[in-house]
């Protein structure tokens, strides 16, 4: 057997530089993970508000549109063939002012037959009045019976009915005849018009729909599994869509006494404190009915609200140590403005309004409001 050939120098060299270079990497890998287990998180802006009270809007709330107290359908009395419209849809009129008008002639007709008719019996009238004058001296002197007297008594009562019966007539044809001008019985706004010249109406056919001037109201429809809450007289909070922020107060004046088959709620109307300012016609509306926990509640961003355990949460800045902590709330309502919470925060707390989702417990963070500016608690 050959003994064993020891190796080159040459080998053994390439050989030690191998393992000084795996040496070398370790310690460099070891050495890069220590370095970044030490470099600290950077403490970063977060963007905290305080909790709004919303006494004003807790509760329930309901939308609804403006209209007026009264609501008037306005049509002619007569039938007949529209000769002209004077008023459009949104036209402001007064009490008198003519809103549309039929072709009179054959009204005027019936005044002209009806006041023939009532001269006919006039003249029969007068000579029953004189026939029966002539018949009363006769009896006077026995020359007719009491049989031709009575007869003739009778016929100017009949006479006497039958003019009377004309003069009525004649005063109903120039009603009709009146009534071929259809005006506004009160000062308000055309909301609606169902009729258009040339048309053929019936008496009483629906022509322009008149909103009076004067109270306003929010109609509101109210789900039957609560209306048993509401009351009439009971106060509310009234907010228009288009001045949000400016509130006014109302009163509960009406409850429909049945639900609507289709949708199943009752028809509700509020009322306008008197003293409010005037609002649009067909406005939109928010209706809020105060609770009685409605004291305690308070208004936060809704980009504030957390979940943790299925469960809402905020995170709240401790202000001395600049350090946030979770806490469990209880939501009441969604808002538009946001979400109202019962219990859980104080108007004194500061949250975080934005980025919840990317906090841990304890983190420390730099407090900024809306416009990134820092904020001294």
């Amino acid at each position: 057997m050959r003994a064993p050939v020891a190796p080159s120098l040459p080998s053994r060299l390439r050989r030690l530089g191998v393992g000084l270079l795996l040496s070398m990497s370790t310690l460099a890998l070891v050495s890069g993970c220590n370095s970044r287990a030490e470099v600290q998180e950077p403490i970063r802006p977060a963007i905290v508000a305080r909790p709004q009270s919303a006494s004003s809007e807790a509760g329930t709330l309901y939308s609804g549109d403006i209209k007026a107290r009264y609501e008037s359908a306005l049509g002619f009395r007569v039938g007949g063939k529209i000769r002209q419209r004077k008023v459009d849809v949104g036209a402001k009129v007064k009490a008198g002012d003519l809103i549309a008008e039929l072709d009179p002639q054959d009204l005027n007709l019936q005044a002209s037959s009806a006041k023939a008719s009532l001269a006919a019996a006039e003249a029969d009238l007068a000579t029953a009045k004189s026939e029966r004058a002539r018949y009363e001296a006769l009896r006077g002197k026995n020359f007719v019976s009491a049989t031709q007297f009575d007869a003739v008594d009778n016929r100017l009562k009949a006479a006497t009915a039958r003019a009377t019966e004309a003069r009525a007539a004649l005063t109903v044809a120039q009603n009709h005849a009146g009534y071929s001008e259809l005006r506004a019985d009160h000062d308000g706004i055309i909301t609606s018009i169902a009729a258009e010249a040339g048309q053929v109406v019936a008496p009483g056919q629906v022509i322009a729909t008149l909103a009076r001037d004067g109270q306003r109201e929010v109609e509101i429809s109210i789900p039957e599994s609560r209306i048993g809450d509401y009351r009439k007289e009971q106060p509310a909070t009234i907010e228009l869509w288009a001045e949000s922020g400016k509130h006014m107060a109302g009163v509960l004046r009406e409850i429909a006494p049945e639900a609507d088959a289709t949708t199943r709620t009752y028809r509700v109307r509020v009322t306008l404190d008197s003293d409010a300012e005037p609002a649009k016609l067909g406005q939109t509306a928010r209706v809020f009915f105060r609770g009685e926990e409605s004291d305690a509640a308070h208004l936060i961003p809704l980009a504030a609200l957390y979940e943790k355990d299925g469960k809402p949460a905020v995170w709240v800045l401790d202000s001395k140590t600049r350090q946030v902590h979770l806490k469990s709330v209880t939501v009441s309502a969604y808002r538009e403005q946001g979400v109202m919470l019962m219990e859980g925060v104080d108007s004194q707390d500061w949250i975080v309004a934005a980025g919840v989702h990317k906090l841990r417990e304890g983190q420390s963070v730099i407090p900024v409001d809306y416009s990134n500016k820092p904020l001294v608690l």
